[in-house]
């Protein structure tokens, strides 16, 4: 079972581009690029409010044993 968590390995900030990409094995700079131009679409303000809401409710991946 797979389960969406933010990666250690893939990360500029938190982390939570480079696990949507691990979950839906998409490269993270496209998920990058489209944040951003979702931001640019929307507006700044609610895109930087949605990052901070899924860094805040998507756990980190544990540390591989």
């Amino acid at each position: 079972m797979r389960r969406l968590t933010r990666s250690r390995r893939d990360r500029l900030i938190a982390g939570v581009c480079g696990g949507l990409g691990e979950y839906f094995n998409v490269d993270s700079n496209l998920i990058r690029v489209l944040a951003i131009i979702i931001g640019i679409a929307l507006g700044i303000v609610p895109a930087l409010i949605a990052y901070l809401v899924a860094w805040i409710i998507i756990p980190e991946e544990t540390p591989e044993s």
